[in-house]
């Protein structure tokens, strides 16, 4: 019987183009794919550390996802009302002051017992 899960590597050979975008406690993944009929489309996921215990030794962490998938035939209308929206809360609140980068530090913990 055929498996049809796809492996990690058959995944990652899907992706052809990818941003990640890095905002507070979320990320944003942009990525171009290929589905099995040779078409590109949009995947855009947030993803989101959760911490789901107060135990401060032994966290549980989680991220929780969230996925759209954008097909070509929509991006017009997509990009429209994207524009649309944006200019609408630009008006209303004024624009928004870009979060500064946070270069990835190395952590250092110093603990004494």
């Amino acid at each position: 019987m055929e498996d049809f899960k796809k492996t990690d590597e058959s995944k990652e050979r899907d992706i052809v183009f990818s941003r990640t975008i890095k905002a507070g406690k979320r990320i944003y993944y942009v990525d171009v794919k290929r589905n099995r009929k040779d078409e590109l489309y949009l995947a855009i996921t947030e993803s989101k550390k959760v911490v789901e215990s107060n135990d401060p030794i032994n966290p549980k962490v989680n991220f929780e996802k969230h996925k759209i998938f954008l097909y070509r035939e929509d991006f017009e209308k997509f990009k429209s009302c994207m524009a649309e929206a944006i200019d609408f809360i630009e008006q209303e609140q004024g624009k928004s002051e870009p979060r500064p980068e946070i270069e990835d530090a190395e952590i250092k913990i110093d603990l004494d017992f």
